[in-house]
């Protein structure tokens, strides 16, 4: 079984692998402050429907309750060390919609199985073991040092680190959430065969810990994936700025394409549209 990757739009993925459905940084909304949704229909009911929720740092469009007000009760929220604490919309979403809360530092890990369903609601999410045992199949989430701050304004200067995710199941999938390069990201990452990578912003200008098409090219070929999904671009712009370097809003996607060319030729870039799936290349 291979991994399977939907984009939803901004830094909202699904990884779906081994039976195990992970989002990423759930967005689902057609307007949040001074940003508008400009391209890709919202999500899907569907779109909210994961074993395991990833919550990269505490920015609004990464950690939004209204959004993880959508999931189904049970749905584990694994976030940065310190969120709950800092982020009262945090708490009492999860309270109140019954997800459990699982809070990492980098370096750390924990599981994920999937969610308990009927024997007729598919295929088996079970492995057989040497003893002829059955278990669940289950995901390891490690999270990673993301280059970013990741504060919660206007809730004070309280540090809570911004984290990527390397999931790994049947193959290892990185999710950057937003980061600028480092020069420990390889061997903070590790191996893996899928990265999803920012590319790009919701506004004219990037400010710093932020990755642009050639700083994420670039990171795709520290990296070395067989394959690279690009996202955080061509979702949300700011209301009022449309004609503001309107390249920067359609063309980091594309950009990355043509960098990842030129810098890590051995990477296979998938670029979606929003609400597309692939089964991005894992081998080489």
């Amino acid at each position: 079984m291979s991994v399977e990757v939907t984009w939803w739009g901004h830094a909202t993925v699904t990884v779906e692998d081994s039976g195990v459905r992970v989002l990423t940084d759930p967005l689902f909304v057609a307007r949040l402050a001074h940003l508008r949704r400009r391209r890709g229909a919202l999500p899907p009911p569907e779109a909210a429907r994961a074993d395991a929720v990833l919550i990269s740092h505490l920015h609004a469009d990464h950690l939004h309750p209204a959004s993880l007000a959508r999931l189904a009760p049970g749905t584990r929220l694994v976030v940065p060390h310190g969120a709950p604490a800092v982020v009262p919309g945090l708490r009492r979403v999860a309270a109140a919609r019954g997800l459990p809360l699982i809070e990492l530092l980098p370096g750390e890990e924990c599981r994920i199985g999937p969610a308990p369903a009927p024997p007729t609601a598919g295929p088996s999410t079970t492995s057989v073991g040497p003893d002829g045992t059955t278990a669940p199949r289950a995901l390891t989430i490690r999270a990673v040092h993301a280059a970013h701050d990741g504060r919660r304004l206007p809730y004070g200067p309280h540090r809570v680190p911004a984290l990527g995710y390397v999931i790994h199941g049947t193959v290892r999938t990185y999710f950057a959430g937003d980061t600028g390069l480092f020069p420990e990201l390889p061997e903070e990452v590790g191996p893996c065969e899928v990265a999803l990578l920012p590319v790009g912003g919701w506004g004219p200008f990037l400010g710093h810990g932020h990755l642009d098409a050639r700083r994420a090219a670039v990171a795709a070929a520290r990296l070395a994936p067989c394959s690279a999904v690009p996202v955080h671009y061509g979702t949300y712009w700011p209301i009022g700025l449309d004609a503001v370097r309107p390249h920067e809003f359609h063309a980091p996607g594309q950009e990355f394409e043509r960098q990842a060319a030129l810098v890590a030729p051995e990477v296979t870039v998938h670029r979606l549209g929003h609400g597309e799936s692939v089964r991005p290349r894992i081998t080489r």
